[in-house]
């Protein structure tokens, strides 16, 4: 009898492991989050593709956070890390400097600040920065590929000096497997072994990686606006540790 049970409890975790890596539970709060009526339309019709609720819980992002978040472009993942932290969190929306200088640069970026109530714009030299308090988490989506063309080294020093001990690195970009950095300017993609080298090398710990939007059918060999890929490439996702 003893035999067979352990037979079946190894069958179960053959199945199990041929299902392949367990996709990420998603929180209450987070998908409270993505669920909220007043994102944009043009947004919530890019779930599909950019998992959000299944991204933002493997980021480890919950309520009464403290989050900088690098390069937020239009704010697609700005709303929902400022629902999910909530009253008692914050959200830094990291904007470059060139941005600034922009005629009407900012607008956006601004309004969604007076919108939310927690989030505040802060203009930054990525590779230098300060942020009036340490944060939990540090955030930066399909952006480590142009940070890798400058100061990438004084980027991660700059998150690692921002972030609590504990805190969290989370880095999501588009996938360039075998290249480390040789298509970021061309295709803009990384490999994402090169993104583990350089966060790691600046002190971090690699504490685990999602396959959530890995696309098997991208051949990583066009442009990420090209019309056959585009909003549907491969990407990974790498959540990094501060040591505590």
């Amino acid at each position: 009898m003893k035999s067979s049970i352990l037979a079946g409890i190894a069958g179960i975790a053959l199945v199990m492991a041929a299902a392949g890596p367990a996709q990420a539970e998603v929180s209450p709060a987070v998908a409270s989050a993505v669920a909220d009526q007043g994102r944009p339309a043009a947004d919530t019709a890019r779930d599909g593709a950019r998992k959000p609720g299944e991204i933002v819980s493997f980021a480890g992002v919950k309520p009464g956070d403290l989050v900088a978040e690098i390069a937020p472009g239009g704010g697609y993942y700005t709303r929902i890390l400022a629902k999910t932290v909530g009253p008692q969190g914050h959200v830094y929306a990291m904007m470059p400097s060139f941005f600034a200088s922009r005629p009407g640069g900012l607008d956006a970026i601004n309004k969604l600040a007076a919108e939310y109530g927690n989030v505040t714009v802060v203009v930054a030299d990525f590779a230098d920065f300060t942020l009036e308090k340490p944060v939990d988490l540090v955030w930066t989506t399909e952006n480590y590929h142009d940070m890798a063309n400058g100061n990438v080294a004084g980027i991660n020093g700059s998150v690692f000096k921002a972030l609590k001990p504990g805190g969290i690195y989370f880095v999501e970009d588009h996938s360039a497997p075998g290249t480390g950095t040789s298509v970021t300017r061309t295709l803009h993609r990384i490999d994402p072994e090169a993104v583990k080298s350089a966060v790691t090398e600046a002190g971090f710990k690699l504490e685990a990686e999602s396959d959530v939007l890995h696309n098997p059918n991208d051949k990583h060999d066009v442009g990420v606006s090209d019309p056959a890929i585009r909003g549907e490439t491969d990407k990974f996702a790498l959540r990094f540790r501060k040591p505590g």
